[in-house]
């Protein structure tokens, strides 16, 4: 056994790309990658978001956004809409495309599911919560270290 594999950061790395690449597999027929699939999964269960929103909820920056969001209009699954009230705010909200892609990618979840090979939903809810932990402690180590 290596020195990596005692490592939490390396087993947690190892998970995120077996996961990304699983999502990858099973979005390459519509062209989707999983940054994408995640900003339609909010769309399709909160509706409507601003870009500061989606940007929030789905831990990604500006940067990282824009161009994301930009390639997802193109392919015509979102659009662009600014509030009346503050012109500053744009409005992401899912074409008609987006929600024939619900339907045609119902099967996602389920799958994701049993190749974890988590026994059932509790599990499931259980990796979540601890993985969230996780994630809240590293965040508050960055601000400790800084």
């Amino acid at each position: 056994m290596s020195i990596v594999d005692e490592m939490v950061c390396f087993s947690l790395y190892s998970a995120t790309r077996a996961t990304t690449r699983a999502y990858a597999e099973l979005l390459a027929p519509w062209g989707l990658t999983y940054p994408q699939y995640l900003v339609l999964a909010v769309l399709w269960s909160e509706g409507d978001k601003s870009v500061n929103e989606l940007g929030e909820l789905l831990q990604l920056d500006s940067g990282t956004l824009s161009p994301l969001l930009r390639r997802m209009e193109a392919k015509l699954l979102i659009e662009r809409k600014r509030v009346h009230e503050d012109n500053r705010v744009v409005t992401i909200v899912p074409t008609q495309r987006a929600g024939e892609l619900r339907e045609e990618l119902g099967h996602v979840p389920m799958s994701i599911a049993c190749a974890t090979g988590l026994p059932d939903a509790a599990s499931a809810r259980e990796l979540i919560d601890t993985l969230q932990k996780l994630t809240k402690a590293m965040g508050q180590l960055g601000k400790i270290n800084s």
